[in-house]
């Protein structure tokens, strides 16, 4: 009888499948190259890609990640102590994605990507873990943008306002404010926590320093802010796919409370509604796209423009797709993504600012010529642009913000013009005093946000012209006054406006109130 071996090949593998089967034993490989966050595993041919790996090391276990399924071999990112792993470990896969813990016990917490506290604080025993890399909530499953974001400044929630669900970037060069904007809106969160309005945040820091870092939690605790607040940690020391990984892992915690957040009943431990509504700030996706670089040109991964890799584009479409407002059916809650962008001298054509540029719903470009002229916040109004609009404004603020925009962009052309030291008439010279008192009125102290009603009426003043025969020196004085003014004589008034959110219904009573401040000002 003629001896087939194929049939015997197939024999001895049903016999080693059932064997491995009944005692449970994992797919074994060994690391052949080992280096900079990433390994080449021999031996995982089942390894499926995404899947979580684990490095057995003479310090410990080690997790990692398949990114490359190549013929022979697996390349692999390493999450953790990466200098730990030596060629000849072994590497066992785990039939898992990556996860991370979620849940309430996170807030108030500094943790790394992988859901590991970096603070003081007693180890996270989350509940629930989540998988950090999802496919977004489809077209059906959402509805429009219409709940405003409140930030807080001024200059945004009047001429650029952003909707609960809406990706808006922050794009400039450094040391321009971006981060600033970013915590502003966080701190002004604080008047909404305990109502249905109430927002968790979450900021991912991409590549800072750790003192930077320290810095900004020590800010949010200062101001009360740490109690809604996550951080997420991947500083400029941390190995590139921790990096890498660290806004995926920001969006999965906040994912949790948005989904969690709709069902009837849900509570926190101190008995507060569960809340639906995130804001997740990226700090910064050029950083993250960087350290993506890094993994794919080590991983040999042939790379593009400006040395990225064909997919730096699905990179971030990925994770900023996963903003949304939930429809109705399914609870309405929603995720507000404010992505941060570096740029280099202004360039905002470069390779990565103009592709998140077009995965966002506009952009708040931030301007250093402005800056160091002392507009703060230094956003130029011509190129920063929402495009939900007014749909994410309160009625009041959607009836002065038009012609707010219009008076700036008066001004900045005018501006230029009267450089020239020509004669102006009467009316060109009233535009110009008006555009440089609504310039100071938009300057705004570095996290002091305003209250929406108390920007409604600061805003309303200048635009009747309150303010036109004061000293531009004098604008901050009048606007403190008139909003003490406001929350003391005249609080009937203010309290009607925030009542009825509409300006036409307290228009007269408003501009008397306006009047009978301006009578008692002395600039």
């Amino acid at each position: 009888m003629k001896i087939r071996t194929d049939e015997i090949a197939s024999v001895i593998k049903q016999e080693i499948s059932q064997f491995s089967t009944a005692l449970e034993v994992s797919e074994v490989g060994r690391v052949v190259e080992v280096g900079d966050g990433i390994a080449r595993i021999y031996g995982l041919s089942n390894a499926m890609a995404g899947e979580l790996l684990e490095f057995q090391t003479s310090e410990g276990s080690v997790m990692g990640q398949v990114f490359n399924l190549e013929l022979d071999t697996v390349g692999a990112v390493i999450y953790g102590d990466y200098l730990s792993v030596k060629e000849g470990d072994t590497v066992k896969g785990t039939g898992r994605l990556l996860d991370v813990p979620v849940g309430e016990e996170l807030l108030g917490r500094v943790v790394n990507p992988l859901g590991q506290p970096l603070d003081d604080g007693k180890p996270i025993q989350a509940a629930e873990r989540r998988k950090v890399d999802i496919i977004a909530p489809g077209i059906a499953e959402r509805q429009p943008v219409t709940q405003p974001l409140q930030t807080g400044i001024k200059a945004i929630d009047s001429m650029i306002p952003i909707g609960k669900g809406q990706r808006e970037l922050i794009i400039g060069d450094r040391k321009t404010g971006k981060t600033a904007v970013a915590i502003d809106t966080i701190i002004n969160q604080k008047q909404y926590w305990g109502t249905p309005d109430a927002v968790v945040c979450i900021y991912v820091a991409v590549g800072q320093k750790e003192s930077t870092v320290a810095a900004t939690v020590e800010t949010l605790r200062k101001n009360g802010a740490m109690d809604y607040t996550i951080i997420v940690n991947a500083g400029s020391s941390d190995p590139a796919p921790m990096q890498y990984i660290a806004p995926y892992s920001g969006c999965t915690m906040g994912e949790y409370f948005m989904w969690s957040g709709t069902k009837a009943g849900a509570k926190l431990a101190n008995g507060m509604p569960m809340p639906k509504h995130v804001l997740c700030i990226y700090d910064d996706l050029s950083k993250q796209a960087v350290a993506y670089r890094q993994l794919s040109l080590l991983l040999r991964r042939p790379p593009g423009r400006e040395a990225y890799p064909g997919d730096v584009f699905y990179l971030h479409s990925r994770l900023l797709e996963r903003a949304t407002k939930l429809s109705d059916e399914n609870g309405g809650g929603s995720l507000t993504a404010l992505p941060v962008i570096e740029t280099q001298e202004g360039d905002v054509s470069a390779y990565i600012p103009t592709n998140v540029i077009s995965i966002t719903d506009g952009q708040i470009y931030l301007e250093p010529e402005l800056f160091f002229a002392g507009v703060r916040p230094a956003i130029n109004v011509g190129i920063s642009v929402s495009r939900v609009g007014g749909n994410a404004q309160i009625k009041a603020m959607k009836q002065i913000a038009g012609s707010l925009r219009l008076d700036l962009a008066a001004y900045r052309e005018l501006e230029a013009f009267a450089q020239l030291g020509t004669e102006l008439d009467k009316a060109t010279q009233r535009q110009l005093d008006r555009g440089a008192r609504m310039v100071e009125l938009l300057k705004q102290p570095q996290y002091v946000p305003m209250n929406v009603i108390d920007q409604v009426i600061s805003i309303f003043a200048a635009s009747k012209g309150a303010m036109d025969d004061i000293p531009v020196t004098a604008v901050p004085a009048f606007e403190k006054g008139l909003l003490a003014y406001m929350n003391g004589v005249g609080k009937p008034v203010r309290d009607e406006l925030e009542q009825k959110r509409d300006i036409k219904a307290v228009e007269k009573k408003l501009e008397e109130a306006v009047k009978g401040f301006k009578s008692t000002f002395k600039g």
